[in-house]
C-alpha cells in the first residue's frame, strides 16, 4: 500500500527499465541529496567526487567527468525515481544498502541534517528496496566512523 502511494506521488506508473546510465544516476541521485538543503558545498562535493571514482573503477578525471554529467542530468531531472530505478535495476539488495551508506556520507558531509535530505533519505531508500532500519544502521555506521 505504502510503495502504490510513492508511486502516485513520485508519477512511476510504469515498469519501464530506467533510461538513466547506472555510472551516472548514483551519482547523480548523490548530487540531488547534496542539494536538497540549499548548498552544494565544497565538502559533499569532493565527497561525492570519491564516491564515484570508487562506484565506476575508474581515474580520477573519470571520476570528475562523470560527476560533470550527473550535475547536468539532476539539474534537468523532474524526479528521483528515474535515479533509483536505475541503481535498483543493476544492483543487488545488498549493494544498494551500500549505496545508502554512501548517500549518508554525502548528507552528514557538511555536519549537519536538514528535515529536506532526512525526507529525501526515506523516500530513496524506500525507492531502492532498502528498509528504514537498514537505513537506520547504515547511518549510525557513518556517524561513528566520524
Amino acid at each position: 500500500m505504502f510503495a502504490d502511494l510513492i508511486k502516485r506521488l513520485t508519477g512511476e506508473t510504469d515498469t519501464q527499465p530506467s533510461d538513466v546510465d547506472p555510472r551516472v544516476a548514483f551519482p547523480a541521485l548523490l548530487v540531488r541529496v547534496a542539494r536538497a538543503d540549499g548548498e552544494y558545498a565544497e565538502v559533499e562535493r569532493d565527497m561525492i567526487r570519491g564516491i564515484t571514482q570508487h562506484w565506476i573503477g575508474g581515474s580520477p578525471f573519470e571520476a570528475a567527468e562523470v560527476l560533470r554529467q550527473a550535475e547536468e542530468l539532476e539539474a534537468g531531472a523532474s524526479d528521483t525515481v528515474r535515479f533509483t530505478r536505475a541503481i535498483k535495476d543493476s544492483t543487488a539488495l545488498e549493494q544498494r544498502r551500500g549505496v545508502i551508506g554512501e548517500i549518508w556520507r554525502v548528507v552528514l558531509a557538511d555536519g549537519r541534517r536538514d528535515e529536506e535530505e532526512d525526507a529525501l533519505m526515506r523516500l530513496i531508500a524506500n525507492l531502492l528496496g532498502v528498509n528504514d532500519r537498514d537505513s537506520n544502521m547504515a547511518r549510525k555506521a557513518v556517524e561513528d566512523e566520524r
